[in-house]
């Protein structure tokens, strides 16, 4: 039967992951000035039932205190990590706010239209003086008034006030608000030549200065060394983290082949660097203190490596975990890796709560538990005498226990399966630690101007023919199922399917079969439910697209788009506002040059779509019959400034699209109160959406 007896800080780091979660989504539940009190109290009534109570009731008595205690710190800890919670906080300010200065505190990020910078604010004026105020903000610096962007320790004074974040405007699109404000962003701002003026480098911390440093001479040894624009691209990627230089295909055939992964430096990327120190330094355990010196050389070089990535969240979570790996071995703990891994997740918790929203926090522990459970027992089935089928046999096994573990994230987040991830890993994983090895080499030898050379011509090669892999991989028929989607609440049911089938096929009890079937049985009710509420429907939208009309019309996977061929061949603004309510819709085949039910008119469109008519007033000369009757009038292109010229016109709802200006939409809709007829603007409620 399973015993939680050794698995005591798997334990903790549950209700401490508990406390948190409470804290995220109930920050209320417990009054700010009663937190700390109530944390202080069971601290002191856990030392009185250690104290007071009897050995046979103690362990049962303490245990249940102390596990309450850590989940309350958890709770208590997230609330003091809530800078929103701060008094001085921006988001408290009602006050007008001119100018504001701020300090740079990111790396930044090259966009296609502009530089991406994080930044603190640390003050700002009402227009009568100065007050202090703090609050991070992303910074957008447009690329044609700005050559290079501003560098870490910066400090700027702004003309202009921050804005606050806006939530999604779109069915389903992603919500970029919420993303943020896990990363205590709350405010952003977009700059143009003129509103900023520079003051001084004054940098809060020196040795991440330093380390952005030294991330910006490797980024340039590579740029040296690699002339290939796609393999210089991967290798900033690979070994940097730094994905500025990945377009679209490249990002889009490592996504289809499965190969993601190596793409953002993560665990996989120090897991193989710790690998190669523990094959390399493995003679150290002859002698009395190796594992002593093994544990200090490998954190040091895992620790350089990460000052080399300008210490980037990714790598600083990695490093941290195998840190604690590396560490258990001298300490000679009597543990077992699941109690190492929550360690490591306890420590960086306990850092930064909110880290656990982290995609990449969730998938890289996801994906090395599922590797330490699944992989012993894939490879335990058939273990081949010979060499080389037993290295494909590891790759495959580890590449199977990953994929399984991640899955359900991975289709919660990006709504695709990649098929062919077993056999693009075969040669993605020793290809990422060749790159690896090489990539680091090459910085290593850089000042030698012929070794570095002939290195970065072989790293070029090797990436080469990675990517011209994986892009015949993607090439090949089937090679991705996309547009699946789920809900939160499917990925969790999911998760239950596979953790219950694992406990069954392990300890054979009847109680995991009713996991099993029960979890599986919830997830298909569940999806039935969203088919009849949302793919079995006829629907029409119209989207909140910045500067463009966009409509859309529904019916059983079928889509009818009526928009501009501006708006239509823009993969990005389609992916980030259109494509999530079609994959809730259940779409499956999309109609954008024709629109059957379409006739024109001057200056307006008719569309006459199962027994509803929508009217679409595109010019301000528009002509239409007489006395016509339309369920929904949408309004295009400022064509309209005086609602009085539609009252020979009934409908029953009147829709301002997101191509008007803020000013003509704002001015409408208030005639339409005025005259007490149903408006709705999209600019200002979001994408109109309704189930005819």
């Amino acid at each position: 039967m399973f015993f939680w007896t050794p698995y005591s800080f798997v334990r903790l780091v549950f209700f401490l992951i508990a406390g948190i979660l409470l804290g995220i989504y109930q920050p209320d539940f417990l009054p700010q000035h009663f937190t700390l009190p109530t944390l202080l109290g069971f601290v002191v009534l856990y030392f009185l039932l250690h104290w007071k109570l009897t050995s046979d009731i103690k362990p049962i008595g303490t245990g249940l205190v102390g596990l309450l205690v850590i989940f309350l710190a958890g709770y208590v800890n997230t609330m003091f990590n809530t800078d929103s919670r701060r008094p001085d906080h921006l988001n408290h300010v009602r006050e007008s706010v001119e100018k504001y200065t701020v300090i740079v505190s990111g790396y930044a990020e090259q966009k296609e239209k502009s530089w991406k910078v994080e930044g603190i604010i640390q003050q700002y004026h009402n227009g009568v003086e100065w007050k202090n105020a703090y609050a991070r903000v992303l910074l957008y610096l447009s690329r044609q008034d700005f050559e290079k962007p501003f560098s870490f320790g910066d400090r700027l004074v702004i003309n202009g006030s921050p804005q606050a974040l806006q939530g999604p405007a779109n069915p389903g699109e992603f919500n970029y608000k919420r993303f943020l404000t896990f990363r205590k962003i709350y405010h952003q701002h977009f700059l143009r030549n003129g509103q900023v003026h520079y003051v001084e480098n004054s940098p809060p911390s020196i040795i991440v200065a330093y380390s952005f440093h030294v991330r910006r001479w490797a980024e340039n040894i590579l740029s040296k060394h690699i002339a290939g624009e796609q393999e210089r691209a991967v290798a900033a990627a690979l070994i940097l983290g730094v994905k500025d230089g990945l377009d679209n295909d490249l990002v889009q055939a490592y996504a289809s082949s499965g190969a993601m992964h190596v793409l953002a430096v993560s665990g996989l990327h120090v897991g193989i660097i710790y690998l190669i120190l523990s094959f390399v330094l493995k003679p150290l355990h002859k002698w009395r203190y190796g594992k002593w010196m093994l544990a200090v050389i490998s954190i040091f070089v895992l620790w350089s490596y990460a000052f080399v990535t300008g210490l980037s969240p990714s790598v600083l979570r990695a490093v941290t975990m195998f840190s604690v790996i590396a560490l258990s071995g001298p300490l000679n703990y009597r543990t077992n890796i699941y109690n190492t891994l929550a360690v490591a997740a306890f420590i960086l918790l306990v850092w930064e709560p909110y880290l656990i929203m982290s995609v990449g926090f969730q998938l890289s522990f996801l994906a090395v538990m599922g590797i330490v459970y699944i992989q012993p027992k894939l490879y335990w089935l058939w273990q081949p005498s010979n060499f080389f089928f037993d290295k494909v046999w590891q790759i495959t096994c580890v590449s199977i226990a990953a994929q399984l573990a991640t899955c359900s994230l991975g289709l919660l987040y990006f709504h695709q399966f990649p098929v062919y991830f077993l056999f693009s890993n075969l040669f993605v994983i020793p290809g990422a630690f060749i790159s690896l090895l090489l990539g680091i080499l090459l910085l290593g030898v850089s000042l030698v101007e012929p070794a570095a050379f002939v290195v970065g011509k072989v790293l070029e090669f090797i990436l080469w023919l990675l990517n011209y892999l994986v892009f015949s991989v993607e090439q090949l028929p089937y090679s991705l199922i996309n547009n699946i989607y789920i809900t939160t609440f499917q990925s969790w049911l999911l998760m239950g399917i596979l953790i219950s089938a694992l406990l069954l096929l392990q300890y054979r009890k009847f109680p995991f079969a009713l996991m099993l079937f029960f979890s599986g049985l919830t997830f298909g009710m569940v999806q039935w439910y969203h088919y009849r509420e949302e793919v079995n429907h006829e629907k029409f939208v119209v989207y909140r697209v910045a500067g463009q009309s966009a409509m859309e019309w529904i019916a059983r996977g079928q889509s009818f788009f009526m928009a501009d061929s501006v708006l239509v061949n823009d993969r990005e603004r389609m992916r980030f506002h259109i494509r999530p309510n079609r994959l809730i819709s259940g779409v499956h085949q999309v109609h954008t040059h024709e629109i059957p039910f379409m006739r024109p008119y001057d200056g307006a469109r008719l569309f006459a779509w199962n027994n509803h008519v929508i009217l679409q007033v595109t010019a301000e000369n528009f002509f239409f019959p007489d006395g016509m009757e339309v369920d929904y009038i949408v309004l295009s292109g400022n064509s309209i400034r005086d609602i009085g010229k539609l009252t020979q016109l009934t409908c029953k709802q009147l829709i301002i699209d997101s191509s008007n200006s803020i000013y003509t939409a704002t001015k409408i809709m208030n005639q339409a109160h005025e005259l007490n007829l149903p408006v709705y603007s999209v600019l200002h409620q979001g994408a109109f959406i309704t189930k005819l």
